[in-house]
């Protein structure tokens, strides 16, 4: 355990500066699937190099022990750190106009779009360490931007970007990350009894 917090906070940092990355791109593009799909990089680099992403990691909560969601928190304040970090030197008007449109959003629609955006996060984190392969992250992230649903990182990121530092802010982000949560988890915890018990072996 000596250092393990450290060293997650450390990735959870980098995880948040990635998205932010992803987040610029997305903001800056004139046609908005070729921001979508440039938005990948983000989750790309989050795979690759191992780094600790809220949605990466939410999931794998009904597989671990309860301790895991200290872990879970740890990776919540370092996401937002990178995130804060990334809209600290890309302040973009951009954001500005998103923000805007999303704090018109009902609550319950935003954690509905958490949900869906949750599911998608963990079919592409999934696919990739059961398979290794990065083909469901350039799917996932593009269908859950065009589609309109959450992902409370990126979300962080356009709201440090905006400079949107309010209580209706906040409430957002908690909105959201409810709703990944509940997302993430959903296969998961699923999985674990929507299968025939595997056939024991011929004696």
């Amino acid at each position: 355990m000596d250092g393990h917090f450290p060293r997650c906070f450390i990735r959870s940092v980098l995880a948040g500066m990635a998205i932010g990355i992803g987040g610029c791109v997305y903001l800056s593009s004139e046609v908005k699937w070729v921001g979508a799909v440039l938005f990948s990089v983000g989750l790309m680099t989050v795979v690759a190099f191992r780094l600790d992403l809220y949605t990466g990691k939410v999931g794998y909560v009904v597989e671990n022990k309860p301790s895991y969601l200290l872990d879970i928190l740890m990776i919540i304040v370092g996401n937002f750190v990178g995130s804060l970090i990334m809209g600290a030197m890309m302040p973009m008007g951009a954001a500005e106009t998103l923000v805007a449109n999303k704090l018109q959003i009902e609550d319950l629609s935003v954690f509905f779009r958490g949900i869906l955006c949750g599911i998608l996060m963990f079919i592409a984190v999934d696919f990739y360490k059961t398979r290794n392969s990065f083909l469901a992250i350039f799917f996932c992230v593009p269908v859950f931007i065009l589609a309109g649903f959450e992902h409370s990182i990126a979300d962080m990121f356009y709201f440090c970007s905006a400079g949107s530092f309010t209580l209706e802010s906040l409430v957002f982000i908690l909105i959201v990350l409810a709703g990944n949560a509940v997302g993430c988890m959903l296969i998961p915890f699923c999985r674990k009894y929507m299968y025939d018990p595997a056939p024991e072996p011929a004696q």
